[in-house]
């Protein structure tokens, strides 16, 4: 066999065990079998290569592997991986081989045969594309190694197979963000807004002021940073209706908002386009409310974020969707491509940051406020990925379990 004079296929090596052992894996299992492949560091030296279950306690011995850990359907292969080593002249104590449950996720799969033909299919942008499970694709999506131990340490080791919601891992990384991510303004959708009794200097530009905004309420030692402010910002499109729906709280004509550290205002109108889509925001603004606050105790119903549009810089964003649209991916038809979600990514051009964000490190996490948590991309000047929304979805899967 080893020299090669027996095609492949024809013959197989076997320890001989005990053919009517009660574990199928004792019954003379294969240790060696033919195989005229070329060795990606040997070549074509070697006619002959060991079965798994004969390299793996042999590997672990070599290595100076202690314990073996392994998913449950190695429970029936113990048997056989102590058998091997007992029969080895070791130089060291045997490694000991124990199982544990898979670690397994709604609307994902961390199988790696099937995280290979992802890759390998082109379906996802290599093994840190974010959209993944593997430690590479986490980090690079920006979530904070902190929290995945904790959820970890919260979920335990278990000889039970099960599947854990994937909400429940975001909840753990949304907490450790809360407490440790820097608070930033970014305009994904960019609307103009216009203030039109804002002053103008001597030249009859606007003048620009700045606010000084938190950079983290949950820790007061990050301290502030100053924004800059004027009469032309960015605002999401979403937060202005020319005629908005029941119970709309934010811009339409006539409505009064607060600007997320800076004034009231109250829309005017807008300027539209030939398709009647809107292109600018008309708004007066209440010198008397810097900060946000009115001097005579009036309220307002919704807060929206905005960016200086004399100062913005421009980027842009990749927004996750789950990779699977079913709960258990392949379920239904045995095939977890059948599941594959196309809408799971959608990149967003041309979106507007305060310019403090061209400061952000590669990979830091940054807190996009009312939009999510955003990680910026490491390879990509003003890329960012976004991490986790702001919403707590295990909080209310949790709520409707409970009847609430």
């Amino acid at each position: 066999m080893r020299d090669g004079r027996y095609v492949e296929g024809s013959r197989v090596l076997r320890a001989k065990i005990d053919m009517q052992h009660e574990n199928m894996q004792m019954r003379d299992p294969v240790m060696y079998r033919i195989r005229f492949k070329d060795h990606y560091r040997t070549g074509d030296r070697w006619k002959v290569y060991p079965s798994y279950d004969w390299a793996h306690g042999q590997g672990d011995a070599i290595e100076g592997v202690t314990h073996s850990l392994c998913s449950l359907e190695f429970s029936d292969n113990r048997a056989l991986y102590d058998w091997y080593l007992q029969h080895l002249p070791l130089d060291e104590p045997a490694p000991y081989q124990t199982e544990f449950a898979r670690l397994e996720f709604t609307y994902t799969v961390t199988s790696k045969r099937k995280l290979k033909e992802l890759v390998d299919g082109h379906h996802v942008n290599g093994w840190d594309d974010p959209r993944l499970p593997t430690l590479r694709a986490l980090r690079r999506r920006g979530y904070p190694p902190a929290a995945i131990r904790e959820f970890c340490s919260f979920i335990g080791v278990s000889r039970t197979n099960s599947r854990h919601d994937i909400e429940l891992l975001e909840s753990f990384v949304r907490s450790e963000l809360n407490a440790t991510a820097q608070r930033r303004m970014a305009v994904l959708k960019p609307l103009k807004l216009i203030i039109t009794n804002w002053p103008n200097d001597d030249s009859d530009r606007r003048i620009s002021e700045s606010r000084r905004l938190s950079n983290n309420p949950e820790n007061e030692a990050d301290g502030t940073r100053d924004v800059s402010f004027s009469g032309e910002l960015w605002i999401e499109e979403d937060d202005f209706r020319l005629e908005p729906p029941p119970k709309y709280f934010r811009l339409s004509p006539g409505q009064e908002v607060r600007l997320r550290g800076g004034y009231l205002v109250t829309c005017t109108g807008a300027v539209c386009d030939s398709e009647g889509n809107p292109v600018e925001v008309h708004c007066t603004y209440d010198p008397e409310t810097a900060g946000g606050a009115a001097p005579d105790g009036r309220k307002v119903k919704s807060t929206i974020h905005w960016v200086d549009a004399n100062n913005a810089l421009d980027g842009s964003v990749a927004l996750y969707d789950r990779l699977f649209t079913a709960l258990v991916p392949g379920e239904a038809t045995g095939d977890a491509l059948d599941d594959l979600n196309p809408s799971s990514i959608e990149i967003i051009e041309n979106c507007k940051f305060e310019k403090s964000l061209a400061e952000v490190a590669a990979n830091e996490v940054v807190q996009f406020e009312r939009l999510g948590y955003f990680a910026a991309d490491a390879t990509s000047d003003r890329y960012f990925h976004r991490t986790v929304g702001l919403r707590d979805e295990w909080a209310r899967l949790q709520k409707q379990t409970q009847g609430g």
